[in-house]
């Protein structure tokens, strides 16, 4: 036993004359004193009189320890051997304020366990061997403001679980085995201002449960199998300010209303399976400051994809396999002032995927392979002013400036290595081709450039055709413009367009199409070249058109009629057997009357041995 007290500072007044008398005093003080600072400690605990608490961390003990003083207001059981807390183990001790029970071995906790506790502020049972909370364990807790459940094998959180904590303001449910919660289990908590949910079994959402408590700031999930977030998830958490959402490794749809109703101050969505952001759940989130998508698997940030996010001023895209950032990707974020891009497959940062650059004062690019050119020259002019957090970018390419950090150029060196060489669209030669309708037509279109350019194609109607369009005429890698089933609208001329940062380079190409002759039709297995449709053959484009048996839609076709013909003629045998099974079912029912005749002479009124005659009629 181990008890502490603070001792009374020795005074000099009226013993000056006298010190040995002031020592003596002060020792039998001391003496006198130290039984009652010290009284009603249990064996093997450590007290503090003047805090009032007891510590009896570790020290392998089975059940509550006898002794501990009334007055108690900390008692510290966390690192022992408890099996269970029952009904009257804490009455004795009614002005605790915290109780540590963690890290011991409880597996039941019995209603009203800690009932008589009015005053506990703080209960921690982490760590221990709790499979169900019997509902009123936590009951008569009206001033309970922490809870601490964490890392136990609870299964289930039942209705009305937490129904008397109205006082409570952070809650800890997570590694645990929890497979559901109830509707109802959090209700009561209307004070209940962070909970944090992770490591359980749990497969989904419950918004019905989550709505009981109005007043949560901070809801932190992490380390869940849910598979999507569903409309409404949080409808009724109006108070919600910070949402973390964190190793949902099977989450890949986040749904266009899932956030409604939120007004959220800050939300991290990381390490889950998203391939995309969700543009479309963002525009619930106008009052959004701070978001964190990093360790997801966005490889490409579209134009606009932020918009809604009107007043985001910090962005985190950390280790999401990030290759580019189209034009205005980031358009829309007039007030961003932090974005970090670190780690990443980042070749280049353009000032045009920013709404403006003017507002940015933290950018992180390390860790991505950088090709120093004139595309990243508006972050070397801001690098005395640009904060890169004590982790400049460094040059990943040309080979004479290779692992160079961006604080080590000079203003005087910056337009010798960060240049660009504008694109040069290589053959020239004019591309005239005439082509019948269905057939398909190509475009070639090269350009080389530093960086490589970027080929995209203008048709005659002004459309931007680029590789990411959809239908007959798009744009193959190599920059080749490709028309499927050519039309007679489709005929004039097309611009190729080659655009890098250091400049542009245009082509032109005609394409006439004719309408198909009346008998092209009977054309079968036959193919069109562009030799044959244009003499010239200048651009060796080569339009062709096939015609192709298809042997499976003839053997499809064949099987179908087999089919349709077996069908009816079993249908037939169906009908025959059904008809003659009834025909010779059938009976004729008939009457028949019948009546002696008369015969005249002897033998008429002879004995029994003379012959009768009768008549038989049918109706």
């Amino acid at each position: 036993m181990l008890c502490v007290s603070i001792s009374p500072v020795r005074s000099t007044v009226g013993m000056a004359g006298c010190p040995g008398l002031g020592w003596l005093s002060l020792g039998l003080v001391l003496m006198a004193a130290a039984p009652s600072l010290c009284q009603g400690c249990p064996q093997r605990c450590d007290c503090v009189p003047q805090l009032r608490s007891v510590v009896c961390h570790r020290k392998r003990l089975t059940s509550i320890p006898e002794g501990i003083p009334m007055e108690t207001r900390l008692l510290d059981l966390s690192r022992n051997r408890l099996r269970w807390v029952e009904q009257g183990d804490l009455e004795p001790y009614p002005q605790l304020e915290e109780v540590d029970l963690s890290e011991n071995v409880i597996s039941v906790l019995e209603p009203n366990a800690f009932s008589s506790l009015r005053g506990l502020r703080v209960l921690r049972l982490r760590g221990n061997q709790l499979k169900l909370v019997p509902m009123g364990a936590f009951s008569r807790l009206a001033n309970l403001t922490t809870l601490d459940l964490s890392e136990n094998k609870i299964v289930i959180l039942l209705d009305f679980t937490f129904q008397d904590l109205r006082s409570l303001r952070h809650l800890e449910v997570g590694d645990n085995d929890l497979v559901y919660i109830s509707s109802k289990a959090f209700t009561g908590l209307l004070g209940l201002q962070e909970l944090t949910i992770e490591r359980c079994n749990l497969t989904s959402i419950s918004g019905q449960s989550l709505s009981y408590m109005r007043n949560l700031v901070t809801l932190r999930l992490r380390q869940l199998n849910v598979p999507a977030l569903e409309d409404q998830n949080f409808r009724k958490l109006g108070g919600l300010r910070g949402l973390e959402i964190d190793h949902w490794p099977f989450l890949e749809y986040i749904s266009p209303l899932s956030f409604q109703g939120l007004n959220l101050s800050w939300l991290s969505i990381t390490n889950t399976n998203i391939t995309s952001v969700p543009s479309a759940a963002f525009r619930n989130l106008a009052h959004l400051t701070s978001l964190n998508l990093s360790y997801n698997s966005i490889s490409v940030l579209q134009p606009w994809a932020f918009r809604d996010l009107v007043r985001l001023k910090e962005l985190h895209l950390v280790g999401t396999g990030l290759a580019s950032l189209e034009p205005q990707a980031l358009g829309g974020l007039r007030q961003l002032r932090m974005l970090n891009l670190s780690t990443n497959q980042l070749v280049t940062l353009e000032d045009s995927s920013f709404h403006s650059v003017n507002s940015l004062e933290t950018l992180r690019l390390d860790a991505n392979p950088l090709a120093c050119d004139c595309r990243l020259l508006w972050i070397l002019q801001r690098r005395k002013t640009l904060n890169f957090d004590e982790q400049p970018p460094a040059c990943a390419g040309p080979a004479d400036v290779q692992g160079r950090a961006f604080s080590a150029f000079p203003d005087s060196a910056l337009f010798d290595h960060f240049t660009c060489q504008k694109p040069r669209i290589r053959n020239r030669k004019l591309q005239q081709v005439a082509a019948r309708e269905g057939q398909v037509v190509s475009f070639t279109c090269r350009a080389e450039g530093e960086p490589s350019p970027t080929i995209f194609w203008i048709s005659p109607q002004r459309r931007r055709i680029t590789p990411r369009s959809n239908g007959r005429v798009t744009v193959l890698p190599g920059g080749t413009l490709q028309i499927r089933y050519a039309q007679v609208i489709d005929s004039g001329t097309y611009i190729c367009i080659a655009s890098n940062a250091g400049g542009n380079d245009t082509y032109f190409a005609t394409l006439t199409v004719k309408g198909l002759p009346l008998d092209a039709a009977l054309a079968v297995n036959r193919s069109y070249y562009a030799g044959d449709l244009n003499d010239t053959n200048q651009n060796d484009t080569r339009v062709f058109l096939r015609f192709t048996l298809d042997i499976k839609t003839i053997l499809v076709s064949t099987a179908m009629g087999c089919i349709t013909f077996l069908g009816v003629v079993l249908f037939c045998f169906l009908l025959l057997f059904v008809w003659s099974r009834g025909r010779g079912q059938h009976k004729n029912n008939f009457s028949v009357e019948y009546s002696f005749r008369k015969v005249d002479g002897p033998s008429s009124s002879g004995g029994q041995g003379g012959a009768r005659k009768f008549n038989m009629k049918m109706i």
